[in-house]
């Protein structure tokens, strides 16, 4: 089941190695203000763990050079969401007209 995603928490993570093999992660929450996911940046040199989902938090990781673009969709697009599906996070807007502009 896809949850729609209503606010998310940006934090970039200092130092060489990151924190706990990220180097950055957007917490996502739904309608209801729980935690629905996270998805998770890491560099290239860091090891990536496997997308999960646990007790209907998803966890996704993506590397770091996405970054901007999954900031840029959830700052811009409206609905998104993030859904789990054959072992991996999912994260999409909905069906939009093109060139509906912003």
């Amino acid at each position: 089941m896809a949850n729609e995603i209503k606010k998310y928490h940006v934090l970039v993570y200092g130092s060489p190695t990151g924190y706990q093999t990220n180097r950055a992660q957007i917490a996502l929450y739904g309608s209801n203000g729980k935690t629905v996911g996270y998805i998770r940046f890491n560099d290239p040199d860091m090891r990536f763990e496997n997308d999960s989902d646990s007790g209907g938090r998803i966890k996704m990781h993506l590397p770091s050079a996405m970054f901007s673009s999954v900031f840029d969709m959830l700052r811009n697009e409206k609905p998104v969401y993030i859904y789990f599906a054959q072992g991996r996070g999912f994260l999409s807007t909905s069906a939009e007209p093109v060139g509906e502009g912003e």
